[in-house]
């Protein structure tokens, strides 16, 4: 299920602030953040951000086509290690 249009999108607004002034000082640094509930804009694209998983954080760099998505899409929470039926000997 999606926001409504009436709310608009939720960035969260430490994560925004960061970038914004990231881009302005022309500076490319790791951005780390929990926020993964966040979605991308198009002032993020050219970023790296580092997506908290639960355990560790992985770094995420943000091009056009994630425009619209959240930030948790893109840093996997679970690990698949494989059916356990499938060993074979």
């Amino acid at each position: 299920m999606s926001r409504s249009l009436r709310k608009g999108p939720y960035i969260n607004v430490k994560l925004e602030k960061k970038i914004l002034l990231m881009n302005e000082s022309k500076k490319k640094s790791v951005v780390k953040t929990w926020a993964r509930a966040s979605m991308i804009s198009p002032d993020f694209v050219g970023c790296t951000i580092a997506v908290h998983n639960g355990n560790k954080f992985i770094p995420v760099y943000i091009t056009e086509n994630m425009v619209g998505h959240k930030l948790g899409e893109f840093s996997p929470t679970r690990q698949f290690r494989g059916h356990a039926g499938n060993k074979k000997k």
